[in-house]
């Protein structure tokens, strides 16, 4: 199966999704096109419900499991992100 800019979909068995998981790219239902969750984004419980209750059997990524560090560099740069928006907005109301 092809996915996403050519590259190989892996299958991941729903009974395998626990909470606090992020992939590094999109999880996509089973038609390879529906997006279930957008990647680097945490495993909820309402994600969990939503398993369990569509009865969805596995889910499909290009990507893969974050490791810890990477959840860490990625939560890194997500803080990084805040303080230059921050930043952007000061600037604006010094120069106005």
């Amino acid at each position: 199966m092809q996915g996403f800019d050519s590259k190989e979909f892996n299958k991941i068995d729903a009974k395998e999704i626990k909470l606090g998981m992020r992939f590094s790219a999109p999880l996509f239902f089973d038609d390879g096109e529906s997006m279930f969750l957008a990647e680097e984004k945490t495993i909820k419980k309402y994600h969990l419900v939503a398993i369990s209750r569509w009865n969805i059997q596995y889910l499909l990524t290009y990507g893969h499991l974050l490791t810890d560090a990477e959840i860490e560099a990625v939560e890194y740069l997500e803080e990084l992100g805040d303080d230059v928006d921050e930043l952007e907005e000061l600037e604006e109301v010094e120069s106005v």
